[in-house]
This record gives structure tokens, C-alpha cells and sequence, in this order.
């Protein structure tokens, strides 16, 4: 029987560099990526758009849809990396799977906020970031993921990630 193929659950608050770190090692093996910002539905976008931080029940319909993502990954046999604040623990309950495994970027709060206050063309505000770092809950020792430093550059994260996780081209 075969091996499952992974899915990378990119995570943590905006402006950390899911999308760009995400789309790099995706690239770089292969597999499947999907921006997970791209899966809110509209309400969510224009909610976030207009300076309101989005509530439980905002994101659930959002969470069910990155999980048929997850799902369709993983019936096809396809690896991918896919990203998704997943900012507390009962969100990663929905996305957790056998073959999957969380990839938190994280860093200084400042660091993040100057992120986002350069960020061009992205809905959601840098008002919002407080936010985020408030709701965050760090992974438990019961949920497999791995944390990476901001303090890296891309490319390093990615190369971490790749030999942490022992990942292959698909």
C-alpha cells in the first residue's frame, strides 16, 4: 500500500508570509497549492475589507472549505500545501488529518505589523493584526506541526521546512 500523500497546512497571522513561503515550497516540489484566502466567501472578505475581525461563526463555512480542499488532496493521492490562519485550536480540528501537518510562521509582532503595513492590494487591514495575535493558540504537543522563525528568508524557511519534514518532490 502506499504511503499518503502530505498536506502542509501553512498557518499563523496575516502578513507572516504563508502565501509567499507556501507558494514557494509548492513550487519547488511539485505539489498542489491553494491560497486559502481565495476560499472566504464574499461576506467574509467584505467583513475583513471594511476593518471587522471576523468571528466564529464567519469562519466555519471558510474552514469547511479548506478542509474539502485538504480532503480532495488527500483522496487523489496528491500531496499540497495549502494556507490558513488556523489561529485556534478547535479551527485545526476541522483541517486535522493523519497526513497533515501545520506549518507555523512566527515572529515578532512588529515584524509582522511592518509586513502588512507594506503589503499592497490584500483586504485585510494591518488594524487587524492585533487581532489575530490575541486569538492565536500555539499548536499543542497532540497536533503535528512544526514552527519556523520569521527570522529567516524565504528561501531558508522553505529549505527548513523541506529538511525538517524530510519532503520530497511529488
Amino acid at each position: 500500500m502506499a504511503t499518503p500523500a502530505p498536506v502542509l497546512v501553512f498557518m499563523g497571522p496575516a502578513g507572516t508570509g504563508k502565501s509567499t513561503v507556501a507558494g514557494m515550497l509548492a513550487g519547488r516540489l511539485g505539489w498542489d497549492f491553494q491560497e486559502g484566502d481565495d476560499l472566504h466567501p464574499e461576506a467574509n472578505v467584505a467583513k475583513m475589507a471594511s476593518g471587522h475581525a471576523l468571528n466564529d461563526d464567519d469562519r466555519w463555512p471558510w474552514l469547511d472549505r479548506v478542509a474539502e480542499w485538504i480532503d480532495g488532496r488527500i483522496a487523489s493521492g496528491r500531496p499540497g500545501v495549502i494556507t490558513c490562519s488556523a489561529l485556534k485550536h478547535t479551527y485545526r480540528d476541522v483541517l486535522r488529518r493523519e497526513d497533515v501537518t501545520f506549518v507555523l510562521l512566527m515572529g515578532d509582532p512588529a515584524l509582522v505589523l511592518e509586513r502588512l503595513l507594506r503589503r499592497q492590494g490584500h483586504y485585510m487591514p494591518p488594524s487587524l493584526l492585533t487581532s489575530q495575535f490575541d486569538t492565536l493558540e500555539m499548536p499543542d504537543a497532540d497536533e503535528q506541526a512544526i514552527r519556523i522563525d520569521l527570522d529567516l528568508t524565504p528561501q531558508e524557511q522553505v529549505q527548513e521546512v523541506v529538511d525538517r519534514l524530510h519532503l520530497l518532490p511529488a
